[in-house]
């Protein structure tokens, strides 16, 4: 019922505001991937100071993780932009 009231406002909203396919603009990917990644990481070094005891190696994890992952949602992000699977015209 929810979901159903959602899909049926979001659906008006698009027919109401645009005609057209937007897509988000590289910056844009990048600047969700940083803002994404700070709260990934600071989760990540959380954990890997639980784990093993020692905050330099909770950074090193945080460190490697934080870049590698941004990399890949930019990645992951621009190859979605580019599949039109669920989204209307």
């Amino acid at each position: 019922m929810i979901l159903d009231q959602f899909l049926y406002t979001s659906a008006k909203t698009q027919k109401t505001t645009t005609a057209t396919t937007s897509q988000d603009s590289t910056v844009r990917s990048i600047v969700k991937s940083v803002s994404w990644r700070v709260i990934g990481t600071i989760d990540t070094v959380l954990i890997s100071y639980f784990l093993t005891g020692e905050i330099n190696t909770a950074f090193a994890i945080g460190g490697v993780e934080l870049i590698t992952k941004m990399v890949l949602y930019v990645a992951h992000e621009r190859v979605w932009n580019c599949i039109k699977f669920g989204r209307r015209p």
